[in-house]
């Protein structure tokens, strides 16, 4: 049985919901300060092509030395893994194919990486045996993966922790998938597929009854927009009304605006992270997401970075305020200070 809700009702969030972050008071930390529990998000990973290179200049570590702090001060850290990690297998027949070498991964491992999710389209780029590849290195090195399995199950199968005294889960769903062949079945490896609702909501009902904060980790949306499909937002109010506490999205390599449902935050998209260097300038800005979960309320604050030869940087002050105008322009019922700090304007939407 699920232990109880990790949520703001609607009622109360329209009246008590002021995301922001919170520092310890005078006094020390308060029982209610220490049993928070702080989960740090990040987009897209991809350790192969020119960040490859800069990893065999400069080591593991050179794509997180920027971004490490945050990154270990999280009692969770998660990111979307945007490769297949293997020396096995041919790349598919796609425009881009990517397969990063074992040893990467233990610069994930270094910066504080807990959970990675698998469950999207460049996963499969060097076929099955590559894959299984991934999910043995990943084991290997200990860190947590979803949205990957030898059958349905286990691809849809929760990564869950305790943190705090409290059973944290985590699933990973991608609605961009080259085609059928990559979707995960009763008996067929493969990936967590969001393209219906079935069997992705019984798992996720699942996932919610055996854990007390559950994550949805979403690969979804289009390449380069601005705002999620109207898919994406429907999926998100369906995941949230099945029990979800938070959203998070990535894939579109550009960010997308904020949204609370039902006191539940909803990042359509976060950005990349780790990546190649995009002809897009949307490509190169991005932002890692912070979400606290209290006992009375869940905050929530973004740091704006952009990338620079593979590697995430915090953006300066006058590049900062202008990813925050951006943000504030995209998102809905919400608005983000100066410091980042997401902040409820109205109340947020119950259908």
């Amino acid at each position: 049985m699920k232990i109880g809700r990790w949520k703001i009702g609607t009622a109360i969030a329209a009246a008590m919901l002021l995301i922001a972050g919170s520092a310890a008071g005078s006094h020390g930390v308060s029982a209610a300060e220490e049993s928070r529990i702080r989960i740090a998000f990040v987009g897209d990973i991809m350790l192969d092509k020119s960040v490859g290179n800069q990893i065999g200049l400069h080591g593991v570590d050179y794509p997180f030395q920027k971004t490490v702090d945050f990154l270990k001060q999280a009692d969770l850290t998660i990111g979307n893994l945007e490769t297949s990690v293997s020396t096995r297998g041919q790349a598919a027949k796609k425009e881009y194919t990517y397969r990063s070498k074992p040893q990467t991964l233990q610069g994930l491992v270094n910066a504080g990486f807990d959970v990675v999710n698998l469950a999207n389209n460049h996963s499969l780029d060097y076929g099955m045996d590559a894959l299984f590849d991934t999910m043995d290195h990943l084991k290997k090195v200990q860190l947590g993966y979803v949205g990957a399995g030898k059958n349905e199950e286990e691809a849809f199968a929760p990564d869950i922790r305790t943190i705090n005294g409290k059973r944290v889960a985590v699933i990973g769903l991608s609605h961009v998938l080259p085609n059928r062949q990559w979707f995960a079945g009763k008996n067929k490896p493969g990936l967590a597929h969001a393209y219906s609702y079935e069997p992705m909501l019984t798992y996720v009902k699942k996932a919610v009854a055996q854990s007390d904060i559950t994550i949805a980790v979403m690969h979804w949306n289009l390449e380069y927009k601005d705002n999620p499909e109207p898919y994406a937002r429907e999926m998100a109010r369906k995941l949230i009304d099945s029990g979800v506490d938070a959203v998070v999205g990535s894939h579109s390599h550009s960010v997308m605006g904020m949204e609370l449902y039902k006191g539940v935050p909803i990042y359509y998209s976060v950005g990349n992270f780790v990546f190649t260097t995009s002809y897009n300038p949307k490509g190169r800005e991005a932002m890692m997401v912070e979400l606290t979960f209290g006992e009375k309320e869940t905050t929530s604050k973004v740091i704006p970075v952009k990338i620079v030869n593979g590697q995430p940087v915090p953006m300066d002050a006058a590049n900062r305020k202008r990813m925050i105008g951006k943000l504030n322009q995209l998102s809905y019922q919400m608005k983000f200070d100066e410091e980042g700090n997401a902040v409820k304007t109205v109340a947020s939407p119950t259908k």
